[in-house]
């Protein structure tokens, strides 16, 4: 049985796909850039992409490859909906931007001021923190610090989010670090929402979808009408098989990343980005932006626009894409890039991710959606589109990013096979293993439960449905949580702390694997018996 449907036309491309010279019309860069579509489909295991181009104020390309969901025939189309994820934020960001045109607020309001029970760890930063630090990154949090307390799924509210960051480690001062941080971009739903009295839902359904006729996009994919059938599926790679995943598309913590859309509709949004908040048939006509409806003002797009928290720039980067700045601004990323700023961000949940780029300085913008959760698709992708309409010198950048991924693997195995080889095989649990049972309590998540059954200890997140699993002895006092749901490739250490009575006084965690995602803040945790 053949693993995709389109493998045979796709191979038929990949025979004639070299890193093409530059084509003078728009028909012959789309050709080319359909090509480097397939060579990524196939190299990467993608059933399903959608792109859309936009160029000089005109949809130039709108296109769906391969199908819905594997071993499936429907067809990616125009119009599937796929979850965007955290491109979504562009969009929190830009309802904020109209709040603020509105006078309801400005950027540098208090959260204090808007949502009183808003703490961090540290006073001063509480006092301070203003709507700005909630888009920037900035917070002085770690890396998706508190992401385990909205994905996977979870019973958790916003309220308990509210409750759970006082207790959340701080890894940096605050505004000195970037540190990309999901649950500051849900407090700033809830800004909205306690501003605008009605749920960012519907906020940005009346301020952003239905002014743009974005007809088919959905701030939630249970949302979506039950009739429409095109809807991609997510899926995960293992073991060189494709697996049909049921998607967790935050639906609880929409304003992070809930957004169901399409390639069609994204690029009403791509419109509106170039034209700085306008929108609108108006703006075919010469010096029609003053005339013309906004999502927000110039000014506003300017703000969103500018560097607010900076990042580093390899000298690797500098010499491969003349990269001397990067930055993150109010819900965007942004670097130089050959010689013009490249707005963008990139999405990521289970088993899809998605690529949004913005290049004003030319008016050109893309969105590339996937079911497949492979970074390496989208970026070769993205990148030659870019070699394309900025006619930069020809590259094959799925070979660049196939043999990048192999490079990755290849040195995360060594790793993992150095660790193994460490391990003291002979070397035992200092207690029974009933003993290790225990219902252990996080600050800032709450309850995780470890029980001993069938002369097993098994792992259950109380608040997380899919953080089941089985430990597994390591060495000494350390175990590996083995999850039941193999998708997830999140394995972690648990770490049993003895007190100097021989009793437990915590429990740590740690992710196995160094490519495990980002939002499995296992190290954050810090659980203590009940």
């Amino acid at each position: 049985m053949k693993l995709f449907s389109y493998t045979v036309s796709a191979m038929i491309l990949l025979v004639s796909f070299v890193a093409p010279a530059h084509a003078n019309s728009i028909t012959e860069k789309n050709a080319n850039i359909e090509q480097a579509i397939a060579k990524a489909m196939n190299t990467f295991q993608v059933p399903g992409v959608a792109i859309a181009i936009v160029k000089d104020n005109k949809v130039v390309m709108s296109k769906g490859f391969g199908i819905i969901e594997q071993g499936k025939p429907a067809k990616v189309t125009t119009d599937t909906l796929f979850g965007i994820a955290s491109n979504t934020k562009a969009m929190t960001a830009a309802l904020l931007a109209n709040l603020v045109d509105e006078g309801k607020l400005t950027w540098q309001t208090k959260v204090i001021d808007i949502i009183p029970e808003f703490q961090m760890p540290d006073a001063y930063v509480t006092r301070e923190f203003t709507i700005i630090d909630l888009l920037a990154h900035n917070s002085g949090l770690g890396l998706g610090a508190g992401d385990l307390m909205i994905w996977p799924h979870t019973s958790l509210t916003n309220a308990d989010i509210l409750k759970g960051l006082r207790n959340l480690p701080e890894v940096s001062s605050f505004r000195s670090e970037f540190a990309y941080d999901n649950l500051m971009y849900i407090i700033a739903g809830e800004v909205i929402t306690r501003i605008t009295g009605q749920p960012w839902t519907e906020v940005i359904q009346q301020r952003i979808f239905s002014p743009l006729g974005m007809n088919n996009t959905r701030a939630t994919f249970s949302l979506i009408d039950k009739k429409n059938i095109n809807v991609a599926r997510a899926h995960v790679p293992l073991d060189g098989k494709l697996n049909v995943v049921g998607g967790d598309f935050l639906e609880k913590f929409s304003s992070a990343g809930s957004v169901a859309s399409s390639v069609n509709d994204m690029s009403f949004w791509l419109l509106a980005q170039l034209n700085k908040g306008a929108y609108g048939d108006i703006l075919d006509e010469d010096s029609a932006d003053d005339k013309a409806p906004r999502l927000f003002s110039a000014k506003q797009s300017r703000a969103m626009w500018q560097p607010r928290t900076l990042l580093s720039v390899s000298d690797k980067a500098t010499r491969q894409d003349k990269t001397h700045f990067a930055a993150y601004g109010l819900g965007w990323f942004m670097k130089d890039y050959h010689g013009v700023k490249l707005i963008h961000h990139s999405g990521g949940i289970l088993g899809m991710v998605s690529k949004v780029v913005l290049v004003p300085e030319v008016d050109l913008a893309m969105v590339i959606l996937t079911n497949q959760q492979s970074g390496y698709a989208f970026n070769a992708i993205y990148l030659q589109i870019l070699n394309e309409y900025l006619e930069l010198p020809e590259k094959d950048w799925v070979d660049f990013y196939h043999k990048k991924q192999q490079k990755s693997k290849a040195k995360e195995q060594k790793r993992l096979a150095k660790m193994a080889d460490s391990v003291q095989k002979n070397s035992a649990h200092s207690l029974a293993l009933r003993d290790y049972a225990d219902t252990y309590v996080d600050n800032w998540y709450g309850e995780i439960d470890i029980s001993f059954k069938n002369n097993k200890l098994h792992m259950q997140f109380a608040n997380t449905a899919a953080l089941k699993g089985t430990l597994e002895h390591y060495q000494h006092n350390t175990f590996i949580v083995r999850w039941h749901d193999r998708t997830l490739e999140a394995d972690a250490f648990v770490n049993f702390n003895l007190n100097e009575d021989g009793g437990i006084n915590y429990v740590t965690m740690k992710a196995v694997s160094r490519a495990t995602d980002f939002s499995f803040d296992f190290h954050d945790l810090k659980l203590v018996p009940k």
